[in-house]
């Protein structure tokens, strides 16, 4: 046993070094075998691209101009673009990503836009033909749902070429799904896939023996440090700007001794035309626990708070048929009140939202607070989200109050790190796959160092086979559809 307490932590920073020093190996890796593969290299020239900018209802954002012509450059390169494009939510990640579909397809080549739920893949196609239809762009929307029939005339109009771009979810994924020319991979909320998934689809590009570029947009704000973990194989963009006219939304931390005065101006909202959610917090000790406590507090909300208010409700548990009906149900105004656990924090757009009421919002981490709150707020209207908690623990009171606060995703991301730690942070969705065993990962100084070190190994060809073995050791670990991107 080490004598003292200092011998004890420099053996552990010492294993920590080792630890993440394998992590970045492993992360170079993926960038080397990157860029020893070509992409097909797109130009300018007869693109149209202007005429894509010019049919826009509103201009781009200095932080979007930027954005877009990082991803020009990508493409216009025949190594494969691997960039992340990082933004609040009501950034204008998709117009981005509208435009770089655009470009590719006026190159001769095909796109494929992936999203995590159908609804979210229905609202993306909506969004895209919109923007793409008036220039005869052919695009079609492959799910689970589209019945076998229309699937098949799908699948062969990819493979001949005559859809230029498809929205869909797994389902773009499958071995029979074949492309003629797929030049680029558009996948969004990208912590809900794993590298396998990422790369099944970036592989359909081998049709013309060239790899797929890769553009990928999230919504949840990551923190300097994870970020180099996270996404230590991307390039990076972030989008640091809102566009003009976007309402702020004004966030209250209240006990529970509010909560007739809540329900009141929850009612005051809906009588001015206006809809509203309400989120039951996760209890993960007991996976039925979730839909028991939904479908009790919306028959509660039904038969004693809002008798003449029509009330839906939604959670992981229920089948995706059901989820998907609840959710448009919500969007076309027919249900007033979504009474839901966070399955809506990845969601559509319904403008007529005005109002969140979290319960129990103590037991959420502030990124995850943040992406629920941005459900709201995407009309003209103001927006209201009401965080209700009656913890007496100053830290969740301190927590709270930074919600309050700031709308800025990335100090939330900041604070949230700094108070919850990493595995918290992700919550169950990736603590698992942030595990080390002995580092720190936010101990800054020593990813740094471990990325400076791994790059002059690389350099200087210095891997040994013990650590290739490492390396390799890691991929086994954490190819397996839960990584880090």
């Amino acid at each position: 046993l080490p004598p003292d307490a200092a011998t004890l932590e420099r053996a552990r920073r010492t294993l920590a070094f080792e630890e993440l020093l394998i992590f970045r190996l492993a992360l170079n890796s993926i960038k080397e075998r990157s860029a020893g593969l070509a992409a097909p290299r797109m130009d300018f020239k007869g693109s149209g691209i202007g005429r894509f900018f010019d049919s826009l209802p509103f201009s781009l954002t200095g932080a979007q101009e930027r954005v877009i012509k990082e991803i020009f450059g990508d493409l216009c390169s025949s190594t494969p673009m691997m960039r992340l494009v990082q933004g609040d939510v009501g950034s204008g990640k998709t117009v981005l990503a509208a435009a770089a579909i655009f470009f590719t397809v006026k190159n001769g080549l095909q796109a494929a836009m992936m999203a995590p739920t159908e609804i979210l893949a229905r609202q993306h196609f909506n969004t895209l033909e919109k923007l793409l239809k008036p220039f005869g762009i052919k695009i079609a929307l492959l799910t689970g749902s589209v019945k076998q029939k229309e699937k098949d005339k799908i699948k062969e109009s990819l493979s001949d070429g005559s859809i230029n771009v498809a929205v869909g979810t797994h389902a773009l994924i499958q071995g029979d799904v074949e492309y003629k020319s797929l030049g680029l991979v558009v996948t969004d909320e990208q912590h809900r896939f794993g590298v396998i998934q990422r790369a099944s689809l970036v592989e359909k590009g081998d049709q013309t023996k060239l790899r797929a570029h890769t553009l990928v947009m999230s919504a949840t704000p990551i923190p300097r440090t994870l970020s180099l973990i996270l996404y230590g194989d991307l390039k990076v963009s972030i989008l640091d700007q809102m566009p003009p006219g976007r309402q702020k939304i004004k966030t209250y931390s209240v006990g529970g001794e509010y909560r007739e005065r809540v329900y009141a101006f929850i009612k005051r909202q809906i009588s001015l035309g206006h809809q509203a959610y309400i989120i039951c917090p996760l209890v993960e000790e007991n996976e039925d626990l979730p839909r028991k406590a939904v479908e009790e507090y919306a028959e509660n909300l039904r038969s004693n708070v809002f008798p003449e208010i029509k009330v839906g409700y939604i959670h992981g548990r229920l089948p995706s048929r059901e989820k998907d009906k609840e959710m448009l149900d919500f969007c076309s105004g027919n249900n007033k009140i979504l009474v839901s656990t966070t399955v809506v924090e990845v969601g559509v757009d319904v403008p007529n939202a005005t109002v969140m009421l979290i319960e129990n919002a103590e037991c959420f981490g502030l990124s995850q607070l943040h992406q629920l709150r941005g459900r709201i707020g995407r009309g003209k209207a103001k927006s209201y989200c009401i965080l209700m908690s009656d913890s007496k623990s100053p830290k969740s009171k301190e927590r709270l109050e930074i919600m309050a606060r700031t709308s800025d995703g990335f100090e939330i991301a900041e604070s949230d790190l700094s108070l919850r730690g990493p595995g918290d942070f992700f919550g169950e969705r990736q603590s698992g796959e942030l595990t080390f065993k002995f580092a720190d990962i936010t101990d800054m100084e020593l990813i740094e160092k471990t990325g400076q070190a791994a790059k002059h190994l690389m350099n200087k060809q210095r891997i040994t086979k013990e650590i290739e073995e490492a390396i390799d050791h890691f991929f086994q670990k954490t190819m397996d559809g839960k990584t880090f991107n």
